[in-house]
């Protein structure tokens, strides 16, 4: 498929929400588990995912209109995140960073929507260089998830 503005503009902006729920995901995974050194990590993913978030907004912007807020609350990514709220109770990292894969498993599943399409270069080129940063943080959750097991 080849985006026209408006099409590119929709997929930054779902992107971007993404972004934002993750930060939020991360922010409270990480006030949920006590140990200080995986507290400290999930912060470090909330920051990224808020950096993401304004580097996509920026890109929409260049579009030649600001972006447009969806309020963070739309699409699978918050379903997913939700989960996190209900393993928080427990404060068991094993439930908590099973939340967070879940979530960073929409979150890869919505870059690779985005990249399969032929997004204009300069946009290409950042949400490339996100997906695969997210891919990592994925596969770094389910190494800290699987390790939590024992």
């Amino acid at each position: 498929m080849i985006y026209t503005a408006t099409n590119v503009r929709s997929a930054l902006e779902s992107l971007m929400d993404i972004c934002r729920d993750g930060s939020k995901g991360y922010e409270a995974a990480a006030s949920a588990v006590k140990d200080p050194s995986l507290k400290a990590e999930l912060m470090q993913y909330s920051m990224q995912r808020d950096e993401f978030a304004l580097q996509l907004e920026d890109s929409i912007s260049a579009l030649g209109e600001p972006a447009w807020d969806h309020g963070s609350i739309a699409g699978s990514l918050h379903r997913a995140w939700i989960g996190v709220k209900s393993a928080l109770t427990s404060h068991d990292s094993h439930a908590v960073l099973s939340e967070c894969e879940r979530g960073e498993d929409s979150a890869v599943e919505a870059y690779q929507q985005a990249i399969s399409h032929d997004l204009p270069s300069p946009a290409r080129d950042m949400v490339e260089l996100q997906y695969d940063a997210v891919r990592r943080v994925h596969d770094r959750i389910k190494s800290l998830r699987d390790a939590s097991k024992k």
